[in-house]
């Protein structure tokens, strides 16, 4: 490790301690119990450290449960319990999906076949590269869609010599990309880990449950708008200096050959798992979404149909993320536990019940945009805000979903600052700075926020999720 590296992490460290035992030894405030008030410190830190990478993202996140028991929020058993949850088990088994496709080339199909057809203007390959990722997004995680459609974007930029930090296209290509990715994974439930935590955190706090096809209803609606949107304020901000390029690498597109076996197989039995878990909107107790995931999962593995190894797969499993939701999942579930939600809620959002439904959606949409500075980290995003939105909700008489909804979709809204680990994958490639982002990502971001509340007034009434 370097020396800068370390000092650094020694820095986040002394940071995350001192506001621990500063707010340890603040007095309780009157409406907050004892635990609460010591899961509030513990939290603070852990998001502190969450954020500077100070310790290893799977340390901080063994941290946040064996502290529970430390500061006395929570028992172990309580709070294990509370880390192993269905979200962990449906990014798990989104992990194995990932990796099947990647590994029978399947990603690499789809994106020749889009190449193909967009030909060698850059604006049009610009909305090639951001609909192929917004697609793959939607039904795998954001990081593995971004990373491929990166890797043939670089490609094209190698191609036309377009050099980091001096190229237009090469900046609105990562930027497109990165966006996208962001965008995509609110289709579907399945687009995003963020998603389906948000789901289950807000059905365990008695919020309600969201359908798989009524989230579509809502999800499919905003990238459809959004995409084109994001792809005209990219060409605004930063028009490409060249407006061809030499040669389409669709024109080698091996989509064109037959379909292998592995592809065939794979094909099959991620069409039926989508399939199910369509249908799991009118069967939700036959057909729980994690449990199709987890059993899809196994069928790859099947003799007879053996389209990978364990082994090939588990090398694309993120272990790292899988332990920051359990943790994550864990502190929010014990926030509510501890009064802590309740709390936050009557500090910061003290007399919302006298503002009108449509001001509260914009404020809370717009928050969370925001937050995303200081809490660059999606899942994270969901755990310090639906247990307080959710009781804020209850508190006013209004829905739960009404309001907590912004937030889960919302929480995928990173494209400030390169903060995300999404984002950091086009941006440690140097075709754009930080600041890049801002502009063009706040535009994007007001859209998002519009387009967001209209949605959560028009189509969630109509589809029966609030009385």
């Amino acid at each position: 490790m370097s020396i800068q590296k370390t000092t650094s992490s020694l820095k986040g460290c002394i940071i995350a301690l001192a506001a621990f035992f500063l707010i340890l030894f603040l007095p309780v405030a009157d409406s907050l119990s004892s635990e609460g008030h010591r899961l509030m410190a513990l939290t603070v830190a852990c998001l502190i450290l969450w954020v500077t990478e100070a310790l290893p993202i799977p340390v901080t996140s063994i941290l946040a449960i064996g502290g529970q028991a430390l500061v006395g929020s929570a028992t172990l058993r309580q709070a294990s319990s509370n880390f192993i949850s269905p979200v962990f088990f449906f990014v798990l088994a989104m992990f194995v999906f990932a990796a099947v496709v990647r590994e029978t080339k399947l990603d690499s199909r789809f994106a020749q076949w889009l190449l193909s057809k967009s030909g060698t203007d850059t604006r049009k390959i610009l909305l090639a590269f951001m609909i192929g990722t917004a697609v793959v997004s939607s039904v795998m995680s954001d990081v593995p869609a971004c990373a491929l459609w990166m890797a043939l974007g670089l490609g094209i930029l190698q191609q036309e010599n377009l050099k980091p930090g001096s190229s237009n296209f090469g900046k609105v290509l990562m930027l497109g990309i990165t966006i996208a990715a962001f965008i995509g994974g609110i289709a579907t439930p399945a687009g995003s880990s963020i998603n389906i935590m948000g789901l289950v955190m807000l059905a365990d706090l008695g919020g309600g449950e969201v359908p798989f096809l009524k989230w579509m209803a809502i999800g499919i609606p905003m990238v459809v708008l959004l995409i084109p949107i994001s792809w005209f304020v990219l060409l605004k901000f930063f028009p490409p200096e060249i407006s061809n390029i030499s040669e389409n690498p669709g024109e080698k597109d091996p989509s064109k050959e037959p379909f292998s076996t592995g592809q065939k197989k794979v094909m099959v039995i991620f069409g039926t798992v989508i399939i199910l878990w369509i249908l799991s909107n009118w069967y939700p107790k036959a057909l729980d979404v994690t449990m199709i995931a987890l059993i899809g999962s196994v069928v790859f593995f099947l003799p007879g149909i053996g389209v990978s190894t364990w082994k090939e797969v588990s090398k694309g499993i993120g272990w790292d993320i899988l332990l920051m939701i359990g943790a994550v999942s864990s502190i929010g579930l014990a926030s509510r536990d501890t009064g802590l939600a309740t709390w936050v809620v009557s500090s910061i959002f003290d007399g919302a019940g006298g503002i009108s439904v449509l001001w509260l959606i914009i404020a809370i949409s717009t928050f969370t945009v925001l937050i995303h500075f200081v809490v660059p980290i999606g899942p994270v995003v969901n755990a310090v805000m639906i247990p307080p939105i959710v009781a804020l909700a209850i508190a006013i008489g209004q829905p739960p979903i009404l309001l907590a909804l912004p937030v889960i979709f919302t929480a995928s809204c990173a494209f400030l600052l390169p903060l995300d680990a999404v984002a950091l994958i086009t941006y440690s490639k140097g075709y754009y700075r930080m600041t890049d982002m801002l502009w063009p990502g706040l535009v994007i971001s007001v859209f998002w926020v519009i387009i967001l509340t209209a949605l959560m007034l028009v189509v969630v009434p109509w589809l029966g999720l609030v009385p």
